[in-house]
């Protein structure tokens, strides 16, 4: 019996050295990774040797993906607070007004349902799209459109939308369909094509539909429940397993370049408005290793931020997700609430520090450093007295000044 995996290989494991050439450069460091995306039709005999092979990072059968449940899934009208407001809540909230950076000189890659490309809000940019649905580039869908307004969007209709103005090119990867439904093997994919082309950081703002898939086994095909729930375990903890694999990989590469700063949204599977105590961890793949997850923050009657009811806990940052005003697809704006809000807004603020630390370090600047840039500046004082850290990571993500 043959099932479909996804093997993510490490080229630079590959041994291209003749046997008595094997200790050339003893001592030295050894050779940055090259991930490599392979979907293979496998047997158990054709799995056990490939665990075998050095140069096979990772294994892992393909799971279906989804947009985060919950307050995103539709667009709404735009908040009364924001009518005819210069700037966004979100945009102000991250400091980014009073920054005098742009995000100039920032590579960006947004892994989503692809971009509405004749928005105005992304003018005069350089958009490099790829599609790994089979859909066909464009956004029919929007979510992907509203989050990249937030990172990158241009002034529109009067609003400033986005943290990050100034940022001139972006990798746009369509990794949900227009139904916005994809596979974890289209996120890899789109990981290793956006690392492939040196981006300073990667979002995602997408979500391991860990319940259907476990649906689909005991439904489609059959099988027992505790047989599901099983197969649904060991193909959920491969899947954590091959993005830690490719995020180790991803940090090999800033010994011989910047290196790329990643993020997702933490999720929306929380229910606070039913219980204080009803709280979710982060999903696949913000719950990978080296990746930054992202809660989303709401604005309370009082001025002061809390966690939105709906964001999952544990995350290392927060940003504003709750009716966040964006660029829509086919034109205008829209408001959206959700993880998937935040995590731009976080997105756009690191962009912004790329361009501080490069400013700084004459061009030198780090993933590591920014990262650590991001962390010890975002703020808590803006929370209530109930604020938990849990929730919000090291606090609401702020603009450099």
């Amino acid at each position: 019996m043959r099932e479909t995996f996804i093997v993510l290989r490490d080229l630079g494991r590959t041994r291209t050295a003749a046997p008595f050439e094997e200790r050339a450069g003893f001592g030295e460091p050894g050779p940055v990774s090259l991930p490599h995306v392979e979907v293979a039709e496998l047997t158990k005999q054709d799995l056990a040797g490939l665990r075998r092979d050095p140069a096979v990072a990772a294994l892992a059968p393909p799971m279906p993906t989804v947009l985060p449940e919950g307050p995103e899934a539709t667009a709404a009208p735009l908040p009364e607070s924001e009518a005819g407001a210069p700037v966004t809540w979100g945009v102000k909230a991250v400091g980014a007004p009073q920054s005098s950076r742009t995000g100039a000189g920032t590579l960006v890659a947004v892994l989503d349902t692809g971009i509405d490309a004749t928005h105005p809000a992304f003018t005069g940019m350089t958009l490099t799209e790829q599609d790994f649905t089979g859909d066909g580039p464009g956004d029919k869908n929007g979510h992907g459109t509203h989050c990249a307004g937030t990172i990158f969007g241009r002034t529109t209709e009067g609003m400033r939308i986005g943290v990050a103005p100034g940022v001139e090119r972006a990798l746009v990867g369509k990794v949900l369909g227009d139904d916005g439904k994809g596979s974890t093997t289209g996120i890899v994919q789109g990981l290793v094509w956006a690392l492939e082309h040196g981006a300073d950081l990667i979002t995602m703002s997408i979500g391991v539909d860990f319940f259907r898939y476990w649906r689909t086994l005991a439904d489609e095909q059959d099988l027992p429940e505790f047989l599901a729930m099983s197969r649904a375990l060991q193909a959920y903890r491969a899947t954590l397993r091959m993005y830690d694999a490719l995020m180790r990989m991803a940090a090999s590469q800033a010994a011989t370049g910047p290196g790329t700063v990643v993020l997702a949204a933490n999720g929306n599977a929380s229910h606070r408005e039913l219980d204080p105590d009803f709280e979710v961890g982060p999903e696949l793949p913000a719950a990978a290793e080296g990746v930054l997850g992202v809660a989303a923050v709401r604005r309370k009657q009082s001025g002061v931020l809390a966690v939105a009811d709906f964001s999952n806990t544990f995350a290392q940052i927060s940003g504003p997700g709750v009716d966040v005003v964006s660029a829509r697809a086919g034109g205008g704006l829209t408001s959206k609430s959700g993880t998937s809000m935040a995590a731009p807004h976080v997105a756009g603020v690191t962009a912004l520090w790329w361009e501080e630390l490069r400013a700084r370090a004459d061009g030198g600047a780090r993933a590591a450093a920014v990262t650590g840039a991001l962390l010890m500046n975002a703020t808590d004082k803006v929370f209530d007295d109930n604020a938990d850290e849990e929730d919000l990571g090291a606090g609401l993500a702020q603009a450099p000044r």
